[in-house]
């Protein structure tokens, strides 16, 4: 690390006689991030085959059609551009305004990119366009088009749909009829949004995909053309992740596990939440993340109850448990890790009961996950514990993992390798305030899961002790 990239207060810390041998916490634990090329140049997600395969079998499961895809837009606030999860599955492409098409019965892609602009590209930066001879080689789509759809035409995409239907008007067009989600995104929460902002008496507008559909219906209406949600077959490849989706959840995992263990070691009596929101921000970004998987919910005293706390306003104090559930999303893929631990450093007799409760549940529950297992069986392990401990969980103990952090697709029936998904058993004890939940991210293998999280302690002696370490707060706050 270069002393002279730090503020000076940084600086001073790290050159201290007596704090120098605690700067490894300003380290990552393995080695730098986690996944940036850090050369600045335009990706394409997890690589044009694993993107391709991905299209291959949804073009296997749905045999014959048309399929349209639009990505997203420019965003309408001041922030970063996101690409749509469903079309970064497909295609890998994080670059507003583009669209794609798949003829299935001839296996043919067409990818409509923006059309050049140098003045918008001096204001946003590398902006995938027409003109980018690179966007066929990294995509492995050979045939590049120019749509405007930035001015809101889309004529070129609709030229070539209305070409692909005059050649066989038979064959059904399909498309995504489930709204959007991007960054920190999930289905639980877009879905219902949507719905009730078309039955709103004072709104009534209908989702972006509910409307490319509708479109497309009209427009084909002549000619008998079905129009056909492919949601369904999508979800269900998303259920058994590939090893590179395996890889991007691990990753995530790492940055999650590195950034609470940071945590762990700053947290003390009269520090506020907000200060462990923005130590658990900075280090997950420093560890490869492109932003939050999901809100931070870090709750303390009270807060520690309210299973989905987002305020972060509250000043921490003795006597009381922080729950802190933070993780980042790393290449599109997302984990989900939930640690609880005492504001002073030490589980008290208070405490002590009910966190064994929830780690023995928990422990019972990974034990519980092998192929082949009913996936309702692994709440059911954890529920029994707490129950036999004469606590109770007020809320679902598994959840799908994946590029979203409650992922689509059916889990039920019996278990299959390469499921992702958390276990979280919870107590919260309004009696004394003590809200204690553990949430790890398991996968299931072929002889029975990995723990994903693991890295990231959650046994009462590896706490204390790791809490007994200088932190980064404590080195920044001396000085």
């Amino acid at each position: 690390m270069r002393l002279q990239l730090l503020t000076p207060l940084l600086a001073a810390v790290l050159t201290s006689s007596t704090l120098a041998q605690e700067a490894r916490v300003f380290r990552l634990p393995f080695g730098e991030n986690t996944t940036r090329a850090a050369d600045g140049a335009a990706v394409c997600g997890l690589g044009k085959d694993w993107h391709a395969g991905r299209r291959a079998e949804l073009a296997r499961r749905l045999e014959s059609g048309i399929v349209v895809l639009r990505g997203l837009p420019d965003p309408r606030a001041s922030v970063a551009f996101r690409q749509d999860k469903n079309f970064w599955y497909l295609t890998g492409i994080e670059s507003p305004g583009v669209a794609l098409v798949l003829d299935l019965d001839r296996g043919e892609e067409v990818l409509f990119v923006a059309k050049p602009s140098a003045f918008k590209e001096s204001w946003a930066g590398e902006i995938w366009d027409a003109d980018d001879a690179w966007v066929r080689a990294l995509t492995g789509i050979e045939d590049v088009r120019a749509n405007d759809a930035g001015r809101g035409g889309n004529r070129d995409l609709l030229e070539c749909i209305d070409a692909l239907v005059a050649a066989d008007p038979e064959r059904p067009i399909w498309t995504v009829q489930t709204g959007w989600i991007a960054l920190s995104g999930a289905y639980d929460s877009s879905v219902p949004y949507d719905q009730a902002r078309l039955k709103d008496s004072l709104d009534g507008r209908e989702s972006r995909e509910e409307a490319l559909a509708r479109h497309l219906r009209e427009r084909y209406a002549d000619r008998g053309v079905e129009v056909k949600d492919l949601t369904p077959e999508l979800w269900d490849m998303r259920v058994i992740k590939t090893p590179e989706e395996v890889e991007a959840v691990r990753r995530a995992s790492r940055a999650a596990a590195h950034a609470l263990r940071e945590a762990m070691r700053s947290t003390r009596p009269g520090l506020g939440e907000w200060d462990l929101d923005a130590l658990l921000t900075w280090q997950q970004r420093r560890a490869g993340a492109d932003g939050p998987a999901y809100a931070p919910i870090v709750g303390s005293g009270a807060n520690s109850l309210v299973l989905h706390y987002n305020f972060s306003s509250r000043r921490m104090r003795a006597g009381e448990v922080v729950l802190v559930d933070f993780a980042p999303e790393v290449d599109h893929f997302v984990s989900d890790v939930t640690r609880t631990w005492p504001v002073a450093g030490t589980f008290d007799e208070r405490m002590v009961p009910i966190y064994d409760a929830v780690l023995a549940a928990q422990e019972a529950a990974i034990a519980a996950v092998r192929p082949g297992a009913a996936y309702r069986d692994i709440g059911r392990a954890a529920t029994q514990v707490l129950r036999e401990r004469g606590y109770s969980c007020p809320h679902g103990v598994c959840h799908s993992v994946g590029m979203a952090v409650h992922d689509p697709g059916k889990m039920g029936g019996e278990l299959r390798p390469g499921m992702i998904f958390t276990i979280e058993p919870g107590v919260y004890d309004k009696e004394t305030g003590i809200g204690v939940r553990i949430e790890d991210v398991v996968l299931v293998t072929e002889e029975g899961c990995e723990v994903l999280s693991a890295d990231c302690p959650k046994s009462r002696a590896e706490i204390e002790a790791l809490m007994a370490e200088k932190g980064i707060l404590d080195l920044i706050d001396s000085k």
